[in-house]
């Protein structure tokens, strides 16, 4: 009605602007000969009354037209809504059902539709609620009905009587669309897609070398029959491009199977290496990123880099983006040659040899192993006739015994820096060097590496999936003690002479010291052949002990937090360390050590509060992977040795997190 109104308006307005023009010139023509004034005056009334005559009947016309167009459309709209092909329900959000159409009826005759409009109904109280300033909304959403899925579609309509307490007072028009063929149709295009992995048969060489020669045809055919069978529990391909590759494609319809079994795969060819008395793993690679096969593989090949950084015997599979690890409870196998070192020192000699300054860098909060690994590249670069400087917190009681004799010996002066003196330090043709870790967000200052595109890796830790990426050199071997360990070889296989001053050394031989807890944990042919190499400099090794050494009140605050530890599990220590200091860290880390020294502990985690966040020193003797837990909240590390830090959470929460995932350590691990 309101727009027949306005169609009648219209006309109206029409027929007074043409009586107004008239008159005008009516006027005009009088003004210019009165004698006309008469006859126009009867000329105009005569037009305006026969203008309001035609006028009322046209009026009258077009309201019978139009009234008959409405009822017209109206009826048309009436008969949509009944015959409507769709499902259409009517109601308002209380609740109360208006109408339904028989499409509706039928075709949820045989389900219980009420609980799913209940659950639609609130659904959408929470929409109208948060769009109380429009008068109508419309809505999709997804809801899976009986055995089918439908694609609910609508608009909720405010009532003139409503107010903004009462969302009840509004109206849903509600269509319910069948969307199953087509989901299903998606699904079973998204499970024909092609998924590509890579099986590596880790450390092929070095364990074949070891096996009698007329047993390593048998040995091989046994390794090889555990892959091929694996592979056609899925309907899997598998080509052997090396000796030790295997490439496996598959459906990824049977991507969910295999996490299931969690790479059954790895424990049964453990079976294998122990009945043949060998050392052998698998390292398995899984991509379904990438348009393309070729894309895929190459996925594949960057997830099973990550693997074997993190030291093999474990299975990864990339997917959006993320990356889902399983396995790894078996310690790194230590690799006797040491071809890798000389290759990786000769490049890193070059690489020294082109930039124009040298900047070390190792993690937040650094450790002696970091401090002094950077202090044996230092000495490198100066043998190489290049500025180096090395980049850390001085502020950090875990070197603070060094810190102060590097202060007091005028090499060193100018050669520490912080991260503010060190961006103007850095140009396009800068070498840095990254120690101790290899994650983006954990070293000193992140910024650093934005300003240069030749970046080096020297670590020793297992491979986490925000690694730095862009490294022209990386050099991260999980097996060694430490990263000390892995300087010192560089050290000594460079063409130039390089010798080390003894506090250079001292600092090397404390970073492998520590790590390795006095040579228990981690110790291998080539951590004993590294500390050896370092004694023979005149290492004081009664001066390096006395600078772990902790005073009577440090001592207190350990015992107080392995006293109040609480056991998870029946064998894992879980701790806190109340106070807020800057020897957190540190106390952390010595109370998670001292925790390991109670008989039926297997492992520890400590936590401390350091600024606003909250940091877990982990632990283990080697039967759990403390890398594993810790790597779920963010952390990373070795199996007997690792930590994390947390933002944006308190102690409390932590601690819960984490008890969380040591259980779900134990369900994924049986």
């Amino acid at each position: 009605m309101s727009n027949n109104k306005k169609v009648l308006d219209n006309l109206v307005s029409r027929t007074k602007i043409y009586l107004v023009i008239i008159l005008i010139l009516l006027v005009v023509i009088c003004i210019y000969n009165p004698t006309f004034i008469i006859p126009a005056v009867i000329l105009y009334i005569a037009i305006v009354g026969y203008s309001y005559i035609a006028n009322n009947k046209r009026k009258s016309e077009i309201s019978e037209h139009l009234q008959d167009l409405t009822l017209t459309v109206d009826s048309a709209a009436k008969n949509t809504l009944i015959n409507s092909p769709l499902p259409l329900i009517i109601m308002e959000t209380d609740g109360n059902v208006i109408w339904k159409s028989s499409k509706f009826v039928t075709e949820f005759a045989n389900v219980d539709i009420n609980n799913y409009i209940d659950d639609l109904i609130i659904s959408m109280k929470q929409e109208i609620m948060q769009s109380e300033n429009k008068n109508t909304k419309t809505i999709e959403k997804e809801m899976k009905i009986g055995q089918k899925t439908y694609k609910i579609l609508g608009e909720f309509v405010k009532s003139k009587n409503s107010s903004k307490r009462k969302p009840s007072e509004y109206m849903l028009i509600i269509y319910f669309m069948d969307e199953t063929a087509t989901i299903d149709l998606k699904k079973e295009y998204d499970d024909s897609q092609i998924c590509v992995g890579i099986i590596n048969v880790d450390n092929y060489e070095e364990t074949m070398q070891r096996v009698e020669n007329e047993r390593k045809p048998e040995v091989i055919a046994k390794i090889e029959k555990i892959i091929y069978e694996w592979a056609n529990e899925t309907n899997g391909i598998v080509i052997k491009p090396e000796r030790d590759t295997y490439i496996y494609v598959f459906e990824y319809r049977y991507l969910e199977t295999i996490k299931e079994n969690k790479f059954s795969i790895l424990d049964t060819i453990k079976d294998i290496a122990n009945e043949e008395d060998i050392q052998l793993t698998l390292s398995i690679a899984i991509s379904t990123e990438g348009e393309t096969e070729k894309e895929k593989y190459k996925s594949a090949q960057e997830t099973i880099d990550i693997i074997l950084g993190r030291g093999g015997d474990q299975a990864a599979i990339r997917e959006n983006g993320k990356y889902q690890f399983f396995g790894g409870r078996a310690e790194e196998v230590e690799k006797r040659t040491k071809v890798k070192a000389r290759v990786v020192a000769h490049a890193l000699e070059k690489l020294i040899k082109e930039a124009d300054n040298i900047v070390i860098m190792g993690h937040v909060n650094p450790d002696i192993d970091a401090i002094g690994s950077a202090l044996g590249i230092y000495r490198l670069s100066t043998e190489l006739k290049k500025k180096a400087y090395i980049v850390t917190n001085k502020e950090c009681k875990a070197i603070e015994e060094l810190m102060d004799q590097l202060e007091k010996d005028e090499t060193y002066k100018d050669v520490i820096v912080g991260k503010e003196d060190a961006k103007p330090l850095i140009t396009e043709n800068t070498l840095i060097v990254v120690v101790d870790t290899h994650k983006k967000n954990y070293v000193e200052d992140p910024e650093l590496l934005e300003k240069t595109s030749k970046i080096v890796i020297i670590d020793h830790h297992r491979r986490s999936a925000d690694y730095i990426d862009n490294s022209i050199l990386t050099f991260q071997e999980v097996y060694a003690s430490s990263t000390s360990e892995l300087v010192t070889e560089l050290v000594q296989y460079v063409d130039v002479n390089c010798e080390l001053k003894l506090l250079e050394a001292e600092a090397l031989y404390a970073g492998i010291m520590v790590d390795t807890k006095n040579f228990t944990f981690k110790t291998g042919v080539r951590t004993f052949e590294a500390a050896a190499y370092l004694r023979k400099l005149g290492v004081d090794i009664i001066k390096i002990k006395k600078w772990f050494q902790s005073d009577m009140e440090d001592y207190s605050k350990i015992a107080d937090v392995v006293k109040n530890s609480e056991i998870v599990k029946d064998t894992i220590a879980v701790s806190v360390y109340e106070n807020q200091d800057k020897d957190t860290n540190l106390i952390c880390a010595k109370a998670a050590d001292e925790l390991l020294t109670i008989g039926n502990i297997t492992a520890s985690f400590v936590l401390g509060k350091v600024g606003e966040k909250v940091v877990i020193s982990g632990r283990s003797i080697g039967d759990i992977n403390v890398q594993m837990i810790l790597e779920k909240l963010g952390g990373g590390g070795h199996i007997t040795l690792a930590g994390a830090q947390i933002e944006d959470k308190t102690i409390k929460e932590v601690k819960k997190d984490l008890i969380q995932k040591i259980n779900e350590y134990f369900e994924e691990n049986g």
